[in-house]
């Protein structure tokens, strides 16, 4: 696998990066990548939304169709490039404006991490709220505790927090930051994940809960089902992003992709499925309604926790949960800009970090402040400036940076399959899937979630 490769940088710009992962911090890193807060609280509803058993095969149909080729593709191209998500796509085509599509997904992912740094300084904070025990007290309204929280200045604190976490983390490199962190975090993460799914499973009930989650409905397949098992499994992998492909940056030549690829997306949907034994069992025990989104995580979940025994400790543990997801995956967001930075004005990683977290902060403060705070009453279109941030990037720009990789893998970059270490059928599958399957079905999600299509 290999040969020589094309290594062509930008005026004025570095050619490819040094660093290197280890095989197995490679393997925990991606994975800490797509291990997300959404597959907490956003999978588990759609799945028992949409057929429980029937829509999780779907989910895996849906993985192997579209997610797992995309990141192979990604993969591949961040490691026969060299270089960032703008630099990897001039050096394998030569063809500038390869480049400024490849420049979109590290905009994308400067965007996200603006926004999700506000979503994980609230795990942050009910963590510590959590284990101090002034989160669970008898007769708490917990929808008017996270709004008041939401809308005061603490959140601006709690987003400082962790950007200053992620960005000395990624000071530190890729061995001796993101490889570090995630070799500690993610067997952590799992260990926690197991001891709650244990406890959400002995509860008084949890078997109505396992029921809503599991139990195969094949009459609620339809399409609109499939795109939207289509559009988690795209979103999920943390794909159009630039996160994976920056990361494929950094992998030994020696490692199998195609094995990694398929290692992550394991990782992904076990997470997924233990997550959804861990929501609905504890939801259905304490007769909470199945809600999406940060009511879930925040509303409900805390009350249901509130009457459990040892409920701070159980309660604490599940914010550390998601505070551990949140981080992980914010790091990769983060050294997508970051990456960008070091090659595009020779900066040094510490620098890089140190001024992108802080321009990073800056652009994030109006979404941290629009969620019940001092900008909430600019909602432009009805939507708060959080809500126009997440809607561009999760439904425009992240679909857009996919279609960008399946259409440059399947047709401009001829070595594909020599760098991705695939021949003959496997090859073959793959670029039918990047060249006829995935566009036409990321450009249906697209349209879908954007509403231009419904069913």
């Amino acid at each position: 696998m290999g040969g020589k490769r094309e290594s062509n940088p930008l005026p004025g710009q570095s050619s490819g990066t040094s660093e290197r992962f280890s095989s197995k911090g490679f393997i925990l890193a991606a994975i800490g990548s797509s291990v997300g807060l959404g597959n907490m609280w956003k999978f588990p509803y759609i799945t028992g939304k949409y057929g429980g058993a029937a829509f999780f095969l779907l989910f895996i149909v849906c993985l192997i169709v579209v997610g797992l080729p995309i990141l192979l593709a990604e993969m591949t191209i961040g490691r026969g490039g060299r270089g960032n998500a703008a630099t990897s796509f001039y050096r394998l085509s030569g063809n500038k404006y390869w480049s400024a599509f490849g420049l979109l997904s590290v905009l994308t992912a400067f965007l996200i991490m603006s926004y999700y740094a506000v979503v994980a300084g609230w795990t942050l904070h009910y963590t510590v709220e959590s284990f101090s025990g002034s989160l669970f007290r008898a007769g708490l309204d917990y929808k008017s505790k996270f709004a008041g929280f939401a809308g005061s200045y603490l959140p601006l604190f709690w987003q400082a927090v962790v950007m200053a976490i992620c960005g000395w983390v990624l000071a530190r490199g890729v061995s001796g930051g993101i490889e570090a962190f995630n070799k500690i975090l993610i067997p952590g993460f799992f260990l926690i994940l197991v001891v709650l799914m244990i406890r959400s499973l002995t509860l008084p009930g949890a078997g109505e809960g396992v029921t809503f989650f599991l139990r195969p409905d094949f009459g609620k397949l339809n399409a609109e089902s499939a795109l939207v098992a289509l559009g988690h499994a795209f979103f999920s992998m943390s794909l159009g992003m630039g996160c994976m492909l920056t990361y494929g940056s950094y992998v030994d030549p020696r490692q199998s992709l195609g094995g990694a690829s398929l290692a992550i997306g394991a990782g992904d949907l076990l997470y997924a499925f233990i997550a959804g034994l861990v929501i609905f069992p504890t939801v259905f025990s304490f007769g909470l309604e199945p809600g999406e989104g940060v009511g879930l995580a925040f509303m409900a979940l805390p009350a249901a926790f509130a009457k459990m025994p040892f409920g701070f400790l159980f309660g604490g543990l599940f914010f550390l949960l998601l505070a551990i997801a949140a981080l992980t995956s914010a790091i990769s967001i983060l050294e997508v800009p970051i990456a960008y930075a070091m090659t595009r004005w020779s900066w040094s990683r510490k620098r890089a970090a140190l001024i992108v977290s802080v321009f990073c902060f800056l652009v994030g403060v109006p979404s941290a402040l629009s969620v019940g705070g001092v900008l909430d009453f600019f909602r432009p279109g009805g939507k708060t400036y959080f809500d126009w941030t997440d809607f561009m990037t999760a439904y425009v720009l992240m679909p857009l940076g996919g279609l960008v990789v399946t259409l440059f893998t399947g047709y401009a970059w001829k070595r594909a399959g020599e760098e991705a270490g695939l021949s003959g059928f496997w090859y073959a599958a793959w670029m039918t899937l990047l060249r006829f399957v995935s566009p036409v079905l990321i450009v249906l999600v697209f349209l879908y979630s954007v509403g231009l299509i419904r069913f």
